[in-house]
């Protein structure tokens, strides 16, 4: 997955003199070094026959995983197509073995001895920065098959000591950025996760337009790209895409003052990214050399970046200043990586007022250092080309996406609740249309209580005959059936609008209700509890490996219950409560012919028997089904005991 992404940014459609990538490796393997160094040799037939035959996309796993053919229409182009897919599946071959073996085969340790300072490793928390330059621009030996210079390509596994505290990603981007201030300097960075591939080779061009725009450029901090995924289903059965943000809320934020920093598919200024404040005289002059590109061998040159790269170098100084008063938080995943892709245009970065970067304490330490930009005068930009700029992979089990949603639903509250609070905070310095723009999402997890209360105090009122709402014979009613009319209405034409399905429509609700009541509690609760100073928040990253079946129930839009979570425990207990009232509300109209009750209760009926509906995967899991991807036993005893007691409970009150 990293050299797919890797592979499709070296082949941009841009200079390879003045591209450079650099990977980091928060977990400090050996066997990415070795992926890595399988990419770069890859590269040198990989990039002369993209540019050769133009192809898209770039990213060799999704070109030759697309029924493109062209055996029938060029011959030329067949026989090279035939010659780089078999380089493509031997270097993916060679990969895949020595990640099932785990070690780096010997031949390849004799050639880098590269390999050897993972003898100095004591484990992925405890090491020494590891930095290595596998290709050199430079050097005029570094050329494809066709003799055209290579991008420049740099690993670097940033120090790692228990004693200090590294900031997850936005400590890893701030140490790139350092290092490739001394290596490359460029003026231009794209920052892209590792599992989100370049799909349009044109986009640096695209985002070069609006930076270097002459009426509007220089105000101009980001472009941010959407994200786009590769892998949704049909019907998108866990709303991964987040089509309705991408593709009209986001766009919309142009009309405000820009976008929010999303973490991902962003091209920034580096002297922006590292603390400019925008003044009206600002000028950037794009065409002046890069003087402050250094001239070292890339050994001398390597020996002086891995102090900036150390786990002392930020101390005492501005990086990731003015930490959120809620840090600190663990990380829950050992092994993570960052692609930052530095865009050399031959020119100086100029003088910056501090040194910044991406800011601290903030699982979504992406949305903070946006807003701290804007708040320095800058604006962005959203563009949204036909062709996706960016693809990767969205969760394919129920358990990622929920827990996806409670890092960002609790990193925006935190962000809400501290100093950073764009409505005070952003006071005066962005317009108050971007501070509720940003509040939005920041209020995420709050939404938690209302909808909580919707989905349990109805439905248990039932049993007790207690109407929340007004009768279906009086007037007072129609505010209500406007609401709930013009909502879903208004949801489902926007979806169709923009090319959804209306079973998309109907995952989409199901997943509003399924992170309001899980996620966005559990970002909420930990939220308070940390302000209070009771626990530690964390920062987990999202697996986008699964296994072979649960793949297969995922192409098949079946629901993922399998792995026992406290979330699901709540999802399972709430799907009981509402389906033991629903059936008690029929069975006193029905059965005991209490017809005033429907008159009374018809709308906490519906309330009710919409979440029996929503549900219905949910008793799937609980009930019907048999393979691994069901609810675990304990979660059904539990969740039907639990709504026995609560009905039992309410009945008695």
């Amino acid at each position: 997955m990293v050299v797919n992404t890797i592979l499709s940014v070296m082949a941009y459609d841009y200079p390879t003199e003045k591209l450079c990538v650099y990977l980091s490796d928060d977990g400090g393997s050996e066997l990415m070094l070795y992926a890595l160094l399988e990419a770069s040799r890859f590269s040198k037939y990989w990039l002369p026959f993209c540019k050769k035959f133009k192809i898209e996309p770039r990213s060799p796993g999704a070109y030759f995983s697309t029924d493109f053919k062209p055996f029938n229409i060029d011959p030329v182009m067949a026989k090279e197509w035939l010659t780089i897919k078999e380089l493509y599946e031997d270097m993916k071959k060679r990969i895949d073995n020595a990640t099932k073996l785990g070690q780096v085969p010997e031949e390849a340790r004799k050639e880098h001895k590269v390999f050897q300072e993972w003898d100095l490793v004591s484990s992925r928390r405890d090491h020494p920065t590891i930095l290595h330059i596998l290709t050199d621009g430079r050097d005029p030996k570094a050329v494809d098959i066709e003799g055209q210079i290579l991008p420049t390509l740099v690993y670097l596994a940033r120090e790692k000591r228990p004693q200090y505290h590294h900031n997850f990603k936005a400590g890893a981007l701030n140490a790139l950025l350092r290092v490739s201030s001394r290596i490359s300097n460029g003026q231009v960075l794209l920052t892209v996760d590792c599992d989100m591939y370049s799909n349009n080779s044109g986009s640096l061009r695209d985002a070069l337009c609006f930076l270097m725009d002459e009426e509007k450029g220089q105000r101009i901090a980001f472009v941010q790209f959407p994200q786009g995924f590769d892998n949704i289903t049909k019907n998108d059965v866990y709303s991964g895409s987040l089509r309705v943000i991408m593709e009209v809320e986001l766009p919309a934020t142009d009309a405000n003052g820009g976008p929010l920093y999303i973490g991902t598919g962003c091209f920034h200024r580096r002297d922006i990214l590292c603390g400019n404040k925008y003044k009206k005289d600002y000028q950037n002059d794009w065409w002046m050399d890069n003087d402050k590109r250094v001239k070292e061998s890339a050994k001398v040159l390597v020996d002086n970046c891995r102090t900036l790269a150390s786990c002392s170098y930020e101390e005492n100084t501005e990086w990731g200043k003015e930490v959120l008063s809620l840090s600190p938080y663990t990380l829950n995943c050992p092994h993570t990586l960052w692609l930052i892709v530095m865009y050399i245009l031959q020119t100086h970065s100029g003088d910056v007022d501090m040194q910044m970067g991406l800011m601290y304490g903030c699982p979504v330490e992406d949305v903070i250092t946006g807003l701290s930009i804007q708040c320095r005068g800058w604006r962005s930009v959203y563009y949204n080309p036909e062709r996706k700029a960016f693809l990767g992979l969205a969760p394919t089990t129920l358990l990622q996406a929920l827990i996806q949603h409670k890092r960002w639903s609790e990193g925006d509250l935190q962000i809400f609740l501290s100093k950073y609070c764009p409505l005070v905070y952003g006071h005066g310095k962005i317009p108050l249309k971007l501070q509720i723009s940003y509040s939005v999402y920041l209020l995420w997890a709050p939404n938690c209580l209302a909808t909580l209360y919707y989905v349990v105090v109805p439905s248990l009122c039932i049993h007790r005959g207690l109407s929340l709402f007004p009768q279906v014979s009086s007037p007072w009613v129609l505010p209500f059936l406007y609401v709930i009319a013009a909502k879903y209405a208004y949801s489902l034409g926007e979806l169709l609008w923009i090319g959804g399905t209306f079973k998309e429509w109907w995952n989409d609700q199901r997943m509003w209700l399924y992170k309001r009541i899980t996620s966005y509690l559990f970002g909420f609760t930990e939220t308070i509890l940390k302000l209070l100073g009771f626990a530690k928040s964390g920062f987990i990253v999202t697996s986008k490996v699964a296994d072979e079946d649960v793949s297969l129930r995922y192409e098949k839009e079946v629901m993922e219950f399998g792995a026992p979570s406290p979330m699901f425990d709540i999802l399972a207990t709430l799907s009981m409560v509402n389906l033991f009232s629903f059936f008690g509300a029929l069975k006193m109209v029905f059965m005991d012919s209490q017809h005033g009750v429907l008159d009374q209760m018809a709308l906490q009926m519906l309330l009710c028997g919409l979440v029996v509906v929503i549900n219905l995967p949910v008793y799937g899991g609980l009930f019907f089904r048999k393979d691994n991807g069901r609810m675990p036993s304990a979660i059904t005893y539990q969740a039907v005991i639990i709504a026995i007691l609560a009905h039992t409970g309410a009945f008695l009150y």
